[in-house]
């Protein structure tokens, strides 16, 4: 009920509201103007386009935690951890948390929120969460038949995720790119003028 007064519906049938009191006002409509006014905002809240539907909404700040959350849980096991693999991670979650610090424009590309989303929440924590589950005697273990180890299937997968974690970016900071690239057109033109 309450989400329903800052709605486009509610705020078009404020207006054809407003219009009726106006009517009354100016002395078009005499005794009637309430059975007016209501049925003014009536029509214009009918007449009203709908509210955006947002199937998935997920909030930046909740993801921002996650990733807050995850790179402490693996500082704190970073002696049972690969080396290198918790700067991986570090940075994976960095990459991430820029993008989330802008969540206007987050929020305005479904693609980029899907990608970021999946990685912050199942990609990493399932590679991370896999490894540590291990014994730490068999995850340095080097398997039979040469098979990678579970550390190096580790950070194989973080190689993978940063490589990922930078293509969302670069298309999330494409627009930004693109209008540094004509700003500096435009300068060289200008100077050149």
């Amino acid at each position: 009920m309450i989400r329903y007064f800052g709605s486009t519906k509610n705020l078009a049938g404020c207006v054809g509201g407003l219009i009726g009191l106006a009517l009354y006002l100016a002395g078009v409509v005499g005794g009637l103007w309430p059975v007016v006014v209501a049925g003014l905002y009536a029509v214009f809240a009918l007449l009203a386009p709908p509210e955006r539907v947002r199937l998935t909404s997920v909030d930046t700040g909740h993801l921002r935690a996650d990733l807050v959350s995850l790179v402490e849980k693996v500082t704190v096991r970073a002696q049972r951890m690969p080396e290198s693999s918790v700067d991986s991670v570090r940075r994976i979650a960095g990459i991430l948390d820029d993008i989330l610090s802008r969540p206007e424009r987050w929020a305005a590309d479904p693609d980029v929120q899907h990608a970021v989303t999946r990685l912050a929440r199942t990609d990493l924590p399932l590679s991370v969460e896999t490894y540590l589950n291990l014994p730490w005697w068999f995850a340095a273990k080097r398997r039979a038949g040469g098979e990678p180890s579970a550390s190096e299937e580790l950070l194989a997968q973080l190689e993978l995720l940063e490589t990922e974690a930078h293509r969302i970016a670069e298309r999330f900071y494409a627009g930004d790119v693109h209008q540094q690239a004509d700003h500096s057109r435009y300068l060289r033109e200008r100077g050149e003028a």
